[in-house]
């Protein structure tokens, strides 16, 4: 005879959605996992360490190695994982998002639908595929300038500010060869300019680094006064008080949507699946907009101040423009700027 306790339970477990017997399934799967390796291009290495204690805060037992690296890196080290047939990543979150579609062709992506990807705000939808990534990050970039060597007043205004001859030998950019954003802010602009913007550039012999977080650093340090800077980097900067100020270009602002995937070869599949999960849910992206991200998903508060995606003006391109014009930017970029 069923008892009174078990009837209530019965009737418990039928009203919860059929996910959640799948999540609980996963979680356990997950914790006899115990870890899971990020591959991350979307933050700065402190950022990312910090975020994976979260994770494990949220999911004891289930710790996060993480592999902070740029866009271009943590892709191509993907693909010699998978010629080796030598697997490390379970996650991986590019800025390039055209990175996806790619390795979905090559049966390099695991199929899940993280019940949390319901969320997203419609532009986001439209940039995932459902079962296979989905973006966990947007990033503007602004143009980005040394309080204590340039005045609001001398500030650049527009992209083409930055082509003033009184800039030379001041300004910072990323790499798009190594930077995932680098490449779409680069194609945005080439897109508005022509490539013509790029050698005028080169004129004022920009110092070029790597990633799209080392404008914010030298010009911080004082050793660049001017430069793209992306806003989950430089909005951190700004409130720990350094030397650091932005525009809002008047030519639009670049728009980076980054993605993450499981990876088909993930050693720790349960772990990436509940990872993926958390990294599309309420709390994450909300710790990401504190930063200085764009929101993906409803019910979040923008810090005072901030813009909202809709009030900037913004050089978009699409996942296609991205994957048939940034090879060529990369190889544009080397012939203009020698590196």
């Amino acid at each position: 005879m069923l008892t009174r306790r078990a009837a209530v339970s019965l009737l418990a477990a039928a009203a919860l959605p059929r996910a959640a017997f799948a999540d609980d399934a996963i979680e356990v799967a997950a914790r006899k996992e115990g870890a899971l390796t990020w591959y991350i291009a979307q933050v700065d290495a402190e950022t990312a360490e910090e975020l994976g204690r979260r994770f494990t805060a949220a999911h004891p037992g289930i710790t996060v190695a993480v592999i902070r690296t740029t866009g271009q890196v943590a892709y191509q080290r993907l693909l010699m994982e998978l010629k080796n047939n030598a697997p490390q990543c379970d996650i991986l979150s590019t800025t390039d998002i055209s990175h996806m579609p790619a390795l979905k062709e090559r049966n390099a992506l695991l199929n899940y639908r993280p019940p949390n990807a319901d969320a997203l705000l419609p532009e986001f939808q439209r940039l995932s595929d459902a079962g296979w990534y989905y973006p966990t990050s947007a990033t503007n970039h602004f143009i980005g300038y040394n309080t204590n060597k340039v005045t609001a007043a001398e500030a650049p205004r527009k992209w083409t500010d930055l082509l003033d001859p009184k800039w030379k030998n001041q300004i910072a950019l990323p790499h798009p060869g190594f930077s995932g954003c680098a490449g779409v802010w680069a194609l945005g602009l080439r897109n508005l300019y022509g490539w013509s913007y790029f050698e005028k550039l080169a004129a004022n012999n920009p110092r070029i680094g790597r990633s799209f977080g080392d404008p914010v650093t030298l010009i911080t340090a004082g050793e660049c006064m001017v430069g793209p800077v992306p806003a989950n980097t430089v909005f951190p900067a700004i409130e720990k008080g350094n030397p650091v100020a932005i525009s809002y270009p008047e030519d639009g602002c670049g728009l980076c949507v980054a993605p993450s995937a499981i990876a088909a070869t993930a050693p720790h599949p349960n772990a990436a699946r509940l990872f993926l999960n958390w990294m599309l849910s309420a709390e994450y992206a909300q710790l990401a907009i504190d930063r200085g991200s764009e929101e993906t998903r409803e019910g979040l508060t923008l810090k005072t101040g901030r813009p909202s995606l809709g009030q900037l003006k913004i050089l978009r391109v699409s996942v296609g423009e991205i994957r048939a014009n940034v090879p060529e930017v990369i190889e544009q970029w080397r012939e203009t700027f020698g590196s």
